[in-house]
């Protein structure tokens, strides 16, 4: 028996020897090329070769380079930020893209306290003026923190932190963030607000949320309009948040007091509204930039992508459902089992599918059913779209339409757990249900309605009839005039005399002779060959 080949990972940008070292111990094939990222052809030639792919952000991931990554399965950025990869076109790729979203947190936090302090007493152009010999102390007036209002917008894991520290610096806090609950709020020592009472309310604003179509230029005129005069803003969260030339124009009108930018709109930021201003303080964008938090989210990303790699499981993924370590091996019969639900409505429907729910009863309802739900949509249209996989599934039938909902129960039957999928289409409805033994082992337990205890094959042959007599002899003929031996089948009813089902096991798949030879008898109103992947 062959052994199996290690996994190979590109680290295309510059990550610690430890994150490096992670990967060789963990038994995955790593190729360590720092710059490789900086040289997109070179990088292009190269990626066909990799299942895993180790960036920072001078890496580019656009489509060109995906079409080429034929192994590719699992992109890691370290750090929070993925601007520079084309997530959607990852998406329809099937590549996992993650990243590390608590490894800067408090580097970045540390960075919004330091420009808030800085900000609040013009540290900057008083160091700049007192090295060129002068000594302007009345010219440099600042504030005091203590007892300030503090206003967060965003208040997740960076801006808790940050809250936190301003606590400790005895401010007091205000936050808006539409996901933060009360109790939590209470939790932090915060006060949960709308954004126009903080905006309104707050000495100090800091930002800490992602940009996104709802929050790209959030702060501009008219949000100015609505603050304190005085009010002093730091951004240490993502470019595009702030419309630059309308705070230049507050900073130069007197209204807002100070401004302190980590990033900006444009980077490398070689110019802005922003640059020159008094009061202004900017750095680099250094929010991550600290020894600690470069080799934090370097040993992360290897961690997690060697877990996946190597297990299965998907931490801080972008475009899939997380599956830590530990619920993997529970996990995987389940999603083995929701591919072949899938898989087996996907082969016997030929109409277009408008909508697909699915019931999660007993046991299977508090598990990631997220996850089973990309691997049962999946299954169900890889009979249409052969390169699919849980991270592409999802898109997909959300591009076609479909509608899908989840549906969780109690324990309703003689199965501690079972799932089941009923697909509707303009004009017919199909269900199927199936459940993991103790063996660890898929089963059928009910197809269109009727049930029965079946094994999943790698060839089997469905069919639907009005419950005679001859079937059996029928299907027996058939399949030994085309030389397909039959290795076991099943059987069911809904009643004597109405509907019956039959599976067929076979060794080798039928041909259309044989499918069309059945269907010219008149006894059946479907023939369906089954193909199913089986380890």
């Amino acid at each position: 028996m062959a052994l199996q080949e290690k996994p190979r990972v590109l680290v295309s940008d510059k990550l610690s020897e430890t994150a490096v070292q992670i990967f060789r111990d963990r038994g995955i094939d790593v190729d360590f090329q720092p710059d490789l990222g900086k040289d997109k052809d070179a990088l292009y030639e190269a990626i066909h070769q990799y299942d895993g792919l180790a960036i920072r952000s001078a890496t580019k991931v656009n489509e060109k380079l995906l079409d080429n990554a034929e192994r590719l399965k699992v992109i890691g950025r370290a750090g929070i930020g993925v601007d520079n990869v084309e997530i959607p076109a990852a998406s329809r790729k099937g590549i996992i893209v993650m990243n590390t979203p608590f490894g800067n947190s408090i580097t970045t936090a540390e960075h919004a306290i330091s420009l808030m302090l800085a900000c609040a007493r013009q540290i900057p152009a008083a160091n700049e003026s007192t090295h060129a010999g002068k000594w302007e102390k009345s010219k440099f007036m600042g504030v005091e923190i203590t007892n300030k209002v503090l206003g967060l917008v965003g208040c997740g894991n960076i801006g808790a932190i940050v809250a936190d520290r301003a606590i400790g610096l005895k401010m007091r806090v205000l936050a808006y963030d539409p996901f933060l609950s009360e109790e939590r709020a209470k939790e932090l020592g915060v006060e949960k607000c709308e954004l126009d009472d903080v905006l309104g309310r707050a000495d100090f604003i800091t930002l800490h949320v992602p940009k996104t179509d709802k929050t790209s230029m959030m702060i501009n005129a008219d949000a100015i309009s609505k603050m304190k005069k005085g009010v002093r803003i730091i951004n240490c969260a993502r470019g595009g948040l702030v419309d630059e030339q309308a705070l230049a124009d507050a900073l130069n009108s007197g209204y807002v007091a100070g401004a302190a930018f980590d990033v900006f709109e444009v980077e490398p930021a070689e110019a802005s509204p922003l640059f020159n201003l008094p009061n202004v303080v900017c750095t680099p964008h250094l929010g991550a930039s600290t020894s600690e938090a470069q080799e934090n989210v370097a040993i992360q990303v290897a961690e997690q992508m060697s877990d996946y790699l190597l297990k299965g499981a998907v931490s801080n993924a972008i475009n899939m459902p997380s599956i830590t370590a530990e619920e993997a091996p529970r996990l995987t019969p389940f999603v083995k089992l929701a591919g072949y639900l899938g898989a087996f409505v996907g082969q016997v429907t030929d109409s277009p599918i408008q909508k697909v729910e699915i019931v999660y009863d007993g046991a299977v309802a508090n598990m990631n059913t997220k996850a089973l739900t990309s691997a049962a949509l999946a299954g169900l249209i890889r009979p249409q779209v052969a390169d699919v996989n849980m991270v592409s599934a999802p898109i997909m039938v959300k591009e076609r339409g479909i509608q899908v909902s989840e549906t969780k129960q109690d324990k309703s039957g003689i199965y501690d757990s079972y799932m089941k999928l009923n697909i509707i289409t303009a004009d017919s409805q199909r269900s199927v249900a199936g459940t993991v033994f103790s063996d660890g082992k898929p089963r059928f337990i009910q197809i269109k309605g009727i049930n029965m205890d079946a094994d999943v094959g790698r060839h089997m042959l469905y069919t639907t009839n009005h419950d005679e007599p001859g079937i059996i002899g029928t299907l027996g003929v058939a399949m030994g005039e085309a030389g397909a031996n039959i290795a076991n089948f099943h059987l069911g009813r809904d009643k004597a005399g109405g509907d019956a089902i039959a599976l067929l096991y076979l060794d080798v798949p039928p041909n259309d002779a044989v499918l069309n030879s059945l269907m010219e008898t008149g006894k059946f109103q479907q023939v369906k060959p089954l193909e199913f992947e089986i380890d």
